[in-house]
């Protein structure tokens, strides 16, 4: 009886332990896809331009990583699996990561740090702005991403900050979208994608508000 009684609470703390546990081989896993184009650039591996695909496989993981970001919370609404909270940063830091990378690829292999052809772009170019839009939000986002830093930012804030990373899916689906010009139908899957989790978020957060002023 006292068994019983006692397994719900020794499987409740068991899913935190799991997933600390867990947590190495998940950056293992995120961190696998630029380790194999790194691995595929060394070896001669890729065909065809080599610039244009780490630019779409890196602005692509980018975009994983950030539907694996905004996907967590909802998850964890929905299954009680407070525990998934853990993965959250790494997962919003390794979006910066594939970002940033994909941003670098762009100006020092494509552009070959040609400054004024740069600006040019970034001016001129519609879904090359909102790119570099896409990218200077993620910056702020990064940095506060600590724990020492979001404690002294405080709580209210950082989440009001955290909050851009909506605007950064709208935005950098746009940029994927411009990009592609014809081949649609990825950037519009992601759109779907981040649609509907901005719409889960925005029905949760209405049913707060009714239940507060219930209560």
């Amino acid at each position: 009886m006292t068994a019983a009684v006692g397994t719900p609470a020794r499987t409740k703390a068991r899913g935190p332990r799991i997933a600390r546990a867990l947590k190495p081989l998940a950056f293992t896993l995120l961190l696998a896809p630029a380790l194999w184009l790194t691995y595929a650039v060394i070896t001669d591996q890729l065909d065809g331009d080599i610039v244009k695909i780490l630019e779409i496989e890196t602005g692509t993981y980018a975009l994983r990583c950030l539907a694996l970001t905004l996907l967590l919370t909802p998850l964890r609404q929905l299954t009680g699996w407070a525990w998934l909270a853990m993965y959250r940063r790494m997962l919003g830091l390794f979006v910066f990561f594939y970002a940033t990378v994909h941003m670098l690829v762009y100006v020092g292999l494509d552009l070959e740090l040609r400054f004024g052809e740069i600006w040019t772009s970034i001016v001129k170019r519609p879904y090359i702005t909102v790119g570099m839009l896409s990218w200077l939000i993620l910056v702020p986002l990064a940095v506060t991403s600590p724990t020492g830093v979001a404690r002294r930012l405080g709580g209210a804030q950082w989440k009001r900050l955290h909050q851009l990373t909506y605007v950064v899916a709208v935005t950098a689906t746009t940029h994927y979208l411009w990009a592609v010009k014809k081949d649609t139908f990825w950037p519009l899957v992601y759109f779907a994608i981040f649609a509907a989790l901005l719409l889960v978020r925005v029905a949760r957060s209405r049913k707060a508000v009714r239940a507060a002023y219930r209560g």
